[in-house]
């Protein structure tokens, strides 16, 4: 697979197999992402490879955990600006239309999209789950080192023949799971990640979400 066909490929798969990853390939994907852009060569990533038992446990713990407190836990970082204007706005509605279209399920079914969107803390059923965290004294460049680094990441998975969504919703519960991962005091929370085989099947994963075309975002200068 090159470069682009991973790109093309990649895509936050919402429904997984129950097939098996193996631990070494995603120890040598987890260090050759490493290699991403840096700012002043900071690396400010840090990571966690839940699976396993410890990941049956987690699961375990999320399922009460979101049934106690739905709404979450008091967040560390604004995970959407304060005011989102267009064509933000618009983009992030569509997507969700786009899914819960995909899934059957109406916007005036709002329990049904509660109980869908629960799914996410159970990874979608994924057998590995990552999560970076950063330290707290970190400010906007490197936190664009993390975006590098992920993005790294979910390309070689895709090299791999795996798939993976990341879940900037684990945001919303730092302290279960900065009491889950030991998580010292002097970092923070900044995302989680589901990986594991796509399953064909399920019908989240059929549908492709939409990209601006590139006249909305790109200008070109003496070129």
């Amino acid at each position: 697979m090159n470069v682009s066909e991973a790109v093309d490929s990649r895509r936050s798969v919402r429904g997984f197999l129950p097939k098996p990853v193996d631990g070494a390939v995603i120890r040598r994907v987890v260090e050759m992402a490493a290699r991403s852009p840096s700012g002043g060569n900071i690396q400010p990533w840090h990571i966690d490879v839940v699976g396993g038992e410890r990941l049956d446990a987690l699961k375990a713990i999320m399922a009460k955990r979101v049934a106690e407190q739905p709404a979450g836990e008091p967040t560390e970082y604004d995970i959407y600006p304060k005011v989102l204007n267009e064509p933000y706005t618009s983009n992030r509605f569509q997507v969700g239309e786009d899914l819960y279209g995909a899934l059957g399920i109406p916007r005036e079914d709002k329990m049904a999209r509660r109980m869908w969107f629960a799914r996410n803390f159970q990874f979608f059923g994924a057998p590995v789950a990552l999560f970076c965290t950063v330290a707290r004294t970190m400010g906007p460049p490197q936190w664009s080192d993390l975006g590098m680094y992920l993005q790294t990441l979910m390309l070689l998975l895709r090299e791999e023949g795996l798939d993976s969504c990341a879940q900037e919703c684990w945001a919303i519960y730092p302290e279960t799971i900065g009491k889950f991962l030991d998580i010292p005091a002097e970092r923070m929370l900044f995302t989680g990640m589901a990986i594991g085989y796509a399953d064909p099947d399920d019908k989240a994963n059929q549908f492709r979400s939409r990209r601006q075309p590139l006249e909305a975002f790109a200008s070109f200068h003496g070129i």
